[in-house]
């Protein structure tokens, strides 16, 4: 199952960290094509670092050539044994959810190994997916708890005692039960922000096969001891996501000297054992 082989290789690598891939023109070196600038930085951190999450939206507002260089790393990514999460955020009903599925984590021109998709539109708009996870043998990882400053707007709701996101929680770990791996977490599972610990702290609690995607570290100020609240008493059950602080590290005066692609490597490094740090001590 997937989640179990994604676990494998944290384990392997001892490092729960995903890289997200979101070239801006601020961050690319001048004149640098947006393959060729993820190509560089895949090279320096396949061997450290388990997976990659290009987000479809820096990609998509290039047109048909942005598409092509999202495949193109997709590809290369998958070449040098990464996963890749695409973080897509796709919520939709019927044979349209269907049609996102299959592009996806269906086979289609975007496939990928796990993708983030939105619950908002109800379990109609996940069964699709659910079903790819079963035939495919791939993963999701479900809007739950996000970490930006308006998410409390919804998702702090109230409804019945419970916030929003918590009922969320609940379906995200029903809808995974039947795709639980050996090591006891679903190929469903769930986005939750660092920048909520108290939040992060009881989804781990109450969601106890639910593996966690975890935006918000460093550039949106989650620091390694929020997101250690993400993992199980084995320090399981999470894997980190860092994007500008990793792509963009060359910008940071700490890392003045090196290239863009050796600071990446530099910057998941000091991410890999921040992190490992909390965990163990």
């Amino acid at each position: 199952m997937i989640i179990d082989r994604l676990m494998d290789k944290i384990e392997q690598m001892q490092n729960p960290t995903v890289v997200g891939l979101d070239p801006t023109p601020d961050i690319m070196p001048q004149n640098m094509g947006i393959f060729d600038f993820n190509k560089a930085i895949i090279n320096e951190i396949c061997d450290i670092v388990p997976a990659v999450k290009p987000q479809i939206a820096f990609y998509e507002q290039h047109g048909i050539a942005g598409l092509q260089a999202y495949i193109e790393t997709i590809s290369y990514a998958r070449q040098k044994g990464m996963f890749v999460i695409a973080d897509i955020k796709r919520g939709d009903i019927s044979s349209t959810a269907q049609a996102y599925a299959d592009a996806h984590i269906g086979g289609g021109q975007f496939d990928v190994d796990f993708a983030t998709i939105n619950p908002y539109m109800g379990s109609d708009a996940i069964q699709p997916w659910l079903n790819n996870c079963q035939v495919y043998d791939k993963g999701l990882f479900v809007l739950v708890k996000t970490s930006n400053k308006g998410s409390s707007d919804f998702q702090d709701l109230i409804i019945d005692g419970k916030t929003l996101y918590t009922i969320v929680g609940e379906n995200v770990e029903k809808w995974g039960a039947e795709l639980v791996g050996n090591h006891g977490y679903s190929s469903v599972g769930a986005v939750v922000g660092a920048t909520h610990p108290k939040e992060l702290a009881d989804m781990r609690k109450s969601l106890p096969c639910t593996f966690f995607l975890v935006p918000g570290y460093g550039a949106q100020g989650g620091t390694a001891a929020d997101i250690a609240l993400a993992f199980d008493k084995n320090g399981k059950g999470a894997i980190i996501n860092s994007s500008r602080g990793i792509i963009a590290a060359y910008k940071q005066e700490k890392y003045a000297g090196l290239d863009f692609a050796k600071a990446a490597r530099q910057s998941a490094i000091n991410m890999r054992d921040d992190i490992n740090n909390v965990l163990k001590g």
